[in-house]
């Protein structure tokens, strides 16, 4: 079992990364962010398709090619693979909870 809204840290360096689970090519992950963004500079460009929830805080992606979009809890969204995008920011007040499910475009 896992608790997606237990132990969450209240501040970290780094974002924390957990994978609940990985099997056929398709994998979640709990990501738990306290304030953290990507690098400056620094794009995402995956291989996999993403789809993220946020489940608790909220964040902002960024995209080379179109306006940045606002999650808050409850919010998801698709990030087909090859999208370049980033982290903007995510919330310093409470930390930000992701659910993300990867998968090959293949699967």
């Amino acid at each position: 079992m896992h608790r997606l809204l237990a132990d969450l840290p209240v501040r970290r360096p780094d974002e924390l990364t957990e994978v609940l689970i990985a099997r056929d090519g398709v994998r979640f992950e709990r990501i738990v962010s306290t304030g953290q963004s990507s690098p400056p500079g620094f794009w995402y460009d995956q291989p996999e398709h993403e789809w993220v929830c946020i489940l608790a805080g909220s964040a902002e992606l960024a995209f080379e090619d179109r306006p940045p979009v606002r999650l808050s809890v409850g919010d998801s969204f698709f990030l087909p693979a090859r999208m370049r995008h980033r982290v903007a920011w995510t919330s310093e007040s409470e930390p930000t909870v992701w659910l993300a499910v990867f998968w090959s475009p293949q699967v």
